[in-house]
């Protein structure tokens, strides 16, 4: 893409290169070039054939040009663009314009970054927190990925295990969650003891269905290559050459965080996920996630990935619903991170 200034603005002029449709680049019924226009709506974007060219404030042009660049570098690789996709590159381009980027990682490099493939389907991070996030995995032995609802933290952390398990870095896979209720009892669900913890630990099972052979799962699970298990089964081992996910942190006691962390051997990697805006302890109870990050922040090989609304990958709904709720946590002083206590006053009359 070309820039020709003017005394008040820019103009710059890009050429998609012939390999590639303006399907491909405008999207379908041109809906990824509503998002750009109206990401700036005072700049002028036209096109005509394979020719794009944008007019405005200097500063829009100049992030026009550089999106379009980072654009041809996605589509280079085979990979699609998305209208969510677009969104979040320019997002990523405004925070490095305003010195919020901390790193050098451009949209394309976020975008591209590929943790694991199934089935046709690949899962790669699809912001730079996430990205930082995975590289943090990679890079660190002891790694907390502490963030709200929809922010991918147990999923790429999941891509992470099968990804170490396949690439032969790690001899199995262990997945814990701690069973504390949400609300529910458990003594009225039917079954067996395990069968009781089962809905705790259904959601590790839906991820690595999605990327697992399905009909391999099983034959993992009886050879303990896989193990799926409630935090209580940690109590006393020591897990080598294992990738260890302890999902839900935010509802394990001080004692428990100590319990797990402590369970860590050779040539093994862990994860702890959770989100501490989601207590589900009694009251009174204080979080070990919330306790351990004032205990390890600093500790060599220990690191902290927090995300945030911004990295919410679900409907587009879900982060503003996150946001809601920390406006109104904050307004009411709720900054104990213990649920209930909002309900518990509910309950006596007082509002």
């Amino acid at each position: 893409m070309t820039q020709t200034p003017t005394n008040q603005q820019a103009r710059a002029q890009f050429t998609v290169p012939p390999k590639h449709p303006m399907v491909t680049v405008l999207g379908s019924g041109d809906a990824l070039l509503r998002v750009i226009e109206n990401a700036f709506p005072a700049a002028d974007i036209h096109v005509r054939g394979n020719e794009v060219s944008a007019v405005g404030d200097p500063a829009d042009v100049a992030l026009i040009q550089r999106l379009f660049d980072e654009m041809m570098l996605v589509l280079r690789t085979g990979q699609p663009m998305t209208e969510d996709a677009v969104e979040r590159s320019i997002a990523m381009l405004r925070s490095a314009e305003n010195g919020d980027g901390g790193t050098s990682e451009t949209p394309a490099e976020v975008l591209t970054q590929n943790i694991l493939s199934n089935r046709g389907r690949t899962i790669r991070p699809k912001t730079l927190n996430q990205k930082r996030y995975v590289d943090a995995i990679d890079k660190h032995t002891v790694v907390f990925g502490i963030g709200p609802a929809g922010t991918g933290k147990t999923y790429l952390a999941m891509a992470k295990a099968v990804q170490a398990l396949q690439s032969k870095q790690v001899n199995r896979i262990i997945l814990t969650r701690p069973a504390v209720e949400a609300g529910e009892r458990l003594g009225f669900l039917p079954g067996t003891l395990y069968e009781k913890i089962d809905p705790y630990l259904r959601p590790l099972y839906d991820a690595l269905h999605d990327m697992l052979d399905p009909d391999s799962i099983p034959r993992l699970m009886a050879a303990g290559t896989i193990e799926v298990a409630p935090l209580a089964y940690m109590r006393g081992r020591t897990l080598n050459d294992a990738f260890i996910i302890l999902d839900e942190a935010q509802n394990t006691s001080p004692e428990q965080m100590k319990m797990f962390l402590t369970r860590l051997g050779f040539d093994s990697k862990i994860v702890i996920t959770g989100d501490v805006t989601q207590i589900d302890l009694p009251g009174g109870t204080k979080s070990g996630l919330r306790q351990v990050q004032e205990i390890l922040e600093g500790v060599d090989d220990v690191h902290f990935s927090r995300l945030t609304s911004t990295d919410v990958v679900r409907h587009k709904l879900v982060g503003r619903i996150v946001d809601a709720y920390e406006k109104y946590d904050s307004r009411n002083g709720q900054n104990d991170g213990r649920s209930g206590q909002h309900d518990s006053r509910s309950r006596n009359g007082k509002h």
